[in-house]
């Protein structure tokens, strides 16, 4: 047929139209969409990927800072070692060796584990043992508890926790170990909190960091007459806080006879590797189990715990988890495999050795500083040192101080306590901030308190610790101690001069570790609590201000950050040079000068307002004054300004000035006399302590003077610090030309109107003169 050829160009013509419009659609949806992927795909994901570099960059950044300084970042990773790269090697390995096909990978994981397993036992005298590589060092001894009730309960593995209910199990622990261990045993067996015994160490006999070993005995019995079953004793080889030892003989003997099951661990038991091992420790290789933490007696990173055991029947052990059936599994002990191989075993017993060998030669250098308590077991081999400052009284002090104890006990017990502990506090935040390489750390003991701890097996390895660290932790301890001394000595003195002097506040605070706390108190005159709160805020802070401003070596501050005290001065360690009494006076005259500053700022509002509604109501009446002078006729425009120019009216200028030293209304007719304006009152000066005194040259503020030991005494003290009182209560003679300050020159309106006159007065009576008369006269002369 024949088709209309305008027709056929309007079709086609469409056809075009049309699909452009669905391709441009098309194309609008496709761009939609991208940008919706875009927006949920996260930043890094994006695009292609990222190249190696972009991403090992990113991987630096997060690992040291962008702000971190260089040297830090080569410091931090040169004490990883070359054994720390072997054990970095492993895991990467362990990926690779991953991807093999199933049966050479048995056979290859098979080898790693026996022998690092047989390593292990032979190094740590562990012999036929089994190994259970593991990552949280809790996790071994959880299997472990897991295997013992496999073993004692029969039916657990049909029954499950029914056959719990005829014998509740038992697990004991003592009382030095972990925190929060037996908490986290009994939420991941599901057992109850009952089944924990917590057993407290020796209080008569022996290390008090001991498990009592007759007072496990008797708990024991009573479990077991209570229809109970004794499972397990975790005990210590190496107490977490003060790395002492158990008596592992004698418990070992305990768990015999009870069918028990005896686990040890402990910083201490890395010396079974050593030639000589002490006997309380070599007990430890007749156990059940025992925990060893390779990574930090050896310095090796990202390596596995290893739990070594004694079981024959392995299909308990599967059902407890210590062993499995997947090869993967077995390659955890491939980086402790690479890294044993490394060091080899000289190399094993001389990072042990020189663990030992620095703490020795801390514990000698200790025992020669007087005010250093220390707790160790073993004086002559103690891997772990810990110790405090701790000032001992002499014969005098200490019968004077056992009486004050004995009347009010508790209270000064407490105290002294708890004054101790925030002293050692800051002595370990201090020791590990000026020496990082020693690895000290503050430690919470149940006796002692407050310690500061040198555990070189955990950390020497790691930070790299030489003895040279340790002489330079000992010079730094000898530097701190008599900062100890001298704060401890002077805190009772700051705290009476404190409350003997008016205006200050003394704020017992325990918790911090300097000379004291006080607070300037603001006088409220009837102000509600929130304002009087705000400026007791502003007071003081204000005064920490001025006093950070003066050139002295102590330290003031607004506290810690948490659980201070609000609007207070905290003092912090001082020497023994300091003079207290002139510290305490020129907190409180600083707290003066800006109490009295802030009221004459908040009555110079006040005073400035009744000023102009006074001034504003002279002017008018002086205005009404020239209106009756000049009369109505003059008051009129036209007629006025004639009048004025035929008779001009002559009257004086009148205003008013407000004096705001004075605080009072003035005229001004002796500035249009005089042709200049007045200065007016003086303004006072500053108020000073009244104990500042000559310094020598290069002598800083709140330091004594060096006196000669003959000429310096108690009495004297004494007696100079009764002429301060005294000069306190009287006012100070001024000497020629010199002002009063405000505290003197304070007088009422009835003390200023029978006031003495002054040299100018006097002089004025005899010459019969007054200075009235003479404005008058200057007056006259000018009107002529």
């Amino acid at each position: 047929k024949m088709v209309d050829p305008t027709l056929a160009e309007m079709g086609k013509n469409l056809n075009e139209a049309m699909k452009m419009l669905e391709d441009n659609q098309r194309k609008v949806e496709e761009e939609n969409e991208k940008k919706y992927a875009r927006k949920d795909i996260p930043g890094p994901l994006q695009g292609s990927g990222q190249d190696m570099v972009s991403i090992l960059q990113l991987v630096q950044n997060l690992m040291h800072g962008e702000e971190e300084e260089e040297t830090s970042q080569a410091y931090r990773l040169q004490n990883v070692g070359e054994q720390g790269h072997m054990a970095l090697l492993g895991h990467s390995l362990a990926a690779y060796i991953s991807v093999l096909d199933r049966e050479r990978l048995r056979k290859l994981t098979t080898r790693i584990l026996s022998d690092t397993t047989l390593w292990l036992c032979r190094l740590f005298r562990y012999e036929n043992g089994s190994a259970y590589y593991h990552e949280d060092d809790r996790e071994g001894l959880l299997k472990i508890c897991r295997l013992v009730i496999h073993t004692r309960y029969e039916d657990y593995t049909v029954e499950g926790f029914n056959v719990l209910y005829t014998k509740q199990p038992v697990i004991y622990i003592s009382s030095a170990a972990r925190t929060g261990l037996g908490q986290v045993l009994c939420n991941q067996l599901g057992l109850p909190l009952s089944c924990m015994c917590r057993v407290p160490c020796n209080t008569m006999f022996g290390s008090q960091h001991q498990m009592d070993v007759a007072l496990l005995d008797r708990l024991i019995k009573d479990d077991v007459e209570s229809g109970k079953l004794p499972l397990l004793l975790v005990a210590n080889a190496g107490t977490p806080g003060a790395g002492h030892t158990d008596k592992l003989g004698r418990l070992k003997e305990l768990c015999e006879q009870y069918n028990m099951w005896l686990h040890v661990e402990g910083v201490n038991l890395a010396t079974l590797a050593l030639g000589y091992v002490s006997s309380s420790v070599l007990a430890a290789t007749k156990c059940d189990s025992m925990t060893l933490t390779l990574g930090s007696w050896l310095g090796l990173p990202a390596v596995p715990a290893v739990t070594l055991y004694r079981h024959e029947d392995p299909s308990l052990s599967l059902a407890a988890g210590l062993t499995s059936s997947q090869p993967v599994e077995k390659l955890r002990a491939l980086p402790l495999w690479l890294s044993l191989q490394y060091l080899g075993h000289d190399g094993i017993v001389e990072r042990i050795k020189h663990a030992s060998q620095l703490s020795q030669r801390l514990l000698e250098n200790l025992k020669n500083l007087d005010f250093i308590k220390t707790s160790v077991e073993d004086e002559l081999s103690s891997p772990v040192v810990v110790f405090k400052f701790f000032r001992e009284y002499s014969n005098r002090d200490q019968t004077s101080h056992a009486a004050q104890a004995s009347t009010i006990q508790h209270p000064i017990i407490s105290n002294e306590r708890h004054i101790y502990d925030t002293l050692n506090q800051w002595l370990g935040e201090q020791l590990a901030q000026l020496v990082p390489a020693s690895g000290v750390d503050v430690v919470e003991l149940e006796d002692e308190g407050t310690c500061v701890r040198f555990s070189p097996l955990m950390t020497s390895a790691v930070l790299g610790t030489e003895i040279q660290d340790v002489d330079q932790l000992v010079d730094c301890l000898k530097m701190k101690i008599p900062v100890l001394t001298s704060t401890l000595q002077l805190r009772e003195e700051f705290e009476q001069e404190v409350k003997r002097t008016v205006g200050l506040l003394y704020i017992e605070d325990l918790s911090w570790p300097g000379l004291g706390v006080v607070r300037y108190n603001y006088h409220s005159d009837g102000k509600n609590d929130d304002k009087q709160e705000k400026e007791l805020e502003k007071i003081n802070t204000e005064l920490l201000k001025k006093l950070n401003e003066l050139e002295s070596d102590l330290t003031f501050s607004l506290g810690p950050e948490f659980g201070g005290q609000k609007n207070c001065i905290y003092i912090g360690m001082v020497t023994e040079d300091l003079d207290v009494s002139e510290l305490v006076e020129t907190i409180a005259a600083t707290g003066r000068e800006i109490e009295e500053n802030s009221r004459l700022l908040e009555n110079m509002t006040e005073v400035v307002r009744k000023g102009i509604q006074e001034a504003q109501l002279q002017l008018q009446k002086a205005n009404e004054e020239r209106l009756l002078e000049e009369g109505l006729l003059r008051q009129i425009p036209v007629v006025g300004s004639v009048l004025n120019w035929f008779s001009p009216f002559q009257a004086s200028p009148k205003g008013r000035t407000f004096n705001l030293t004075a605080g009072s209304l003035e005229s001004t007719e002796s500035t249009y006399v005089s042709k200049a304006q007045g200065t007016g009152t003086t303004p006072p000066p500053t108020p000073t302590s009244s104990l500042a005194k000559q310094r020598l040259p290069g002598q800083k503020i709140f330091k004594r003077s060096l006196r000669s030991s003959d000429t310096f005494s108690e009495t004297s003290s004494v007696s100079h610090c009764d002429d301060l009182e005294k000069m306190d209560q009287r006012p100070p003679a001024l000497s020629p030309g010199q002002e009063q300050g405000p505290l003197e020159t304070e007088r009422t309106e009835e003390q200023k109107e029978v006031a003495q006159p002054t040299k100018t007065d006097i002089e004025d009576i005899q010459s019969d003169k007054s200075p009235h008369d003479c404005t008058k006269v200057e007056e006259q002369e000018s009107q002529r």
